[in-house]
């Protein structure tokens, strides 16, 4: 993949204003002296119970995350990392790629791969960033990594930021290859809805700036160019392509916090269907003594034409949004409004989070349905890095799908 095959040279051209005899005053050696291991292990336990005719799924997996990254020379560095995730004990499941359709799904395919690979220029007014990468922006609602699943969704391509000024920061991703949680490979069994790797040449454009603690605003525009991804598995492809350009208002005051944020979303590039939709969202919170309130009111519009042509996030972290309980993964043609509320407690050295959802599509009168979300997260005594989760989220129907209930148990170590 062409991105991966670019040199150190690439990127020391960014610092050719250095002279030959500052870079012999420091070591090249600190790219290796002062680097760091990179090493995560997440074992997890998933079960999902449907009221449909599939059988329920049982789900042990291990995510194994090695790699090493690099010290800084001249603003320099490296990162490489490699996951492998696999299965223990019963294939009691589809992982979307081992053909066990009878069972619910859980979407982590077995196998290996390269998660990131790169490298990295920091200057005092900014970064480049060439290679296979992590790419969250704001609050990863149309552009995250999906760290949920067991394979994180990494981005092959180039990300530059620029700090002009105190507060303002701008930036620009190309992206030509998003590698998805449904790979490392594709198979018999894939489709064009859940490829291991999406094609195209789209590009991010994110431009922030703080005003003061109680305003930030965040104006957007990603440009998604996913050539080979559909709605549906028999879809046709491009048809989540698209142009979404925004503006996001947030900040914080005497212990309460807002957000308020509108999207519009138009078809790009070769997008076989017309799109034109929009995005909605308030919310409210406030922390007093470590407990965190909020509440909340997000759309994803719908549109009447032919097809699904809602507002959608392929690149989001989807399970942030919407329910634990991933039943909106992909926006109904109706749209889809979330009226939610939760609240986040620190107990007993842990984290406590409970959280309720009231679903209904955006056009017509349909409820969709309701979701109740619960979570307990502890460090384990004793062992460094090592982190316990509990948790749980239940759908109950309506108009939309099928009553759903899903249950994790979590351990993970991080070096």
């Amino acid at each position: 993949m062409r991105m991966m095959k670019l040199s150190l040279l690439s990127l020391a051209v960014a610092s050719s204003t250095l002279s030959h005899a500052a870079f012999a005053a420091e070591d090249f050696s600190n790219l290796f002296t002062q680097g760091k291991p990179i090493l995560d292990a997440r074992y997890r336990y998933e079960h999902v119970d449907q009221d449909n005719a599939l059988k329920h799924a049982n789900a042990q997996t291990l995510r194994t995350r090695l790699g090493f990254q690099s010290g800084k020379w001249y603003g320099l560095s490296a990162l490489v990392e490699a996951d492998n995730v696999s299965r223990i004990g019963d294939a009691a499941y589809n992982d979307t790629r081992n053909g066990q359709t009878e069972y619910s799904a859980v979407p982590d395919p077995d196998g290996s791969e390269i998660n990131q690979a790169l490298l990295r220029y920091d200057h005092q007014y900014g970064s480049a960033v060439l290679g296979r990468q992590r790419i969250n922006l704001d609050n990863q609602r149309f552009v995250g990594g999906v760290a949920w699943r067991q394979n994180e969704q990494t981005y092959d391509g180039a990300l530059a930021q620029l700090k002009p000024l105190d507060g303002l920061t701008l930036t620009y991703a190309y992206i030509d290859q998003v590698n998805t949680i449904f790979g490392p490979d594709n198979g018999r069994y894939d489709s064009a809805a859940n490829p291991a790797n999406i094609e195209g040449h789209s590009h991010l454009i994110n431009a922030q700036y703080v005003f003061m603690p109680e305003l930030t605003a965040t104006a957007y525009s990603y440009l998604l160019d996913l050539d080979n991804l559909a709605i549906t598995p028999t879809g046709a492809e491009g048809a989540l392509s698209s142009q979404t350009t925004g503006l996001r208002l947030n900040g914080a005051i005497q212990g309460f916090s807002y957000v308020l944020e509108y999207a519009q979303q138009q078809d790009y590039d070769s997008n076989p269907q017309e799109l034109d939709s929009d995005y909605y969202l308030a919310e409210l919170g406030y922390t007093l003594k470590g407990v965190a309130l909020k509440a909340g009111y997000e759309v994803l519009g719908g549109d009447e034409g032919p097809g699904n042509r809602a507002f959608q996030t392929p690149l989001a972290t989807k399970h942030a949004f919407q329910g634990w309980a991933d039943q909106f993964l992909i926006t109904p043609a109706d749209g889809v409004e979330d009226a939610y509320a939760g609240v986040t407690v620190p107990l007993l050295g842990g984290s406590l989070q409970a959280w309720y959802h009231d679903f209904r599509a955006e056009q017509g009168s349909s409820q969709y349905g309701e979701e109740i979300d619960l979570s307990y997260a502890h460090p384990i005594p004793g062992v460094k890095g090592l982190v316990g989760l509990v948790k749980y989220a239940s759908y109950d129907a309506d108009d939309f799908a099928v009553d759903a209930d899903k249950a994790w148990l979590q351990l993970q170590y991080s070096y």
